[in-house]
């Protein structure tokens, strides 16, 4: 893969490949943005190692007919030193079907020096 799915540009191995690798996203922007990477890449592993503890469902399951077209980040917040939110838009295309967009404020925490992604809002289609 030579440009990252999360949409930053940069090649996949020098953005969220060393997410997925095991070192720690910087911020929670880096953490959406490599999770969506772990969304279009069917990384399950991933997805629940970064759901922070209160909130990880046991199980996770993908939806295999699921093309993913795009990310936008819409907005970042930090309001404290261990709480931030994204707003973000994704785009997809379940089957053969029409483009659909996902509206969300993700909220993320901080534990041990990782950033998780905790729950999220869905804002509308």
């Amino acid at each position: 893969m030579t440009t990252c799915p999360c949409g930053g540009g940069r090649p996949y191995d020098n953005c969220c490949g060393r997410w997925h690798a095991g070192a720690p996203a910087p911020d929670a922007e880096a953490l959406m943005r490599s999770r969506y990477s772990a969304f279009v890449l069917g990384d399950i592993d991933y997805l629940l190692r970064t759901w922070h503890p209160e909130t990880r469902p046991t199980a996770l399951e993908l939806d295999a007919t699921v093309t993913w077209l795009g990310l936008t980040v819409r907005a970042v917040r930090r309001s404290g030193p261990d709480v931030a939110e994204v707003d973000f838009v994704a785009r997809s295309r379940v089957g053969g079907g029409s483009a659909s967009r996902h509206v969300e404020r993700s909220r993320f925490r901080c534990k041990d020096d990782r950033w998780y992604y905790l729950d999220g809002v869905i804002k509308g289609r």
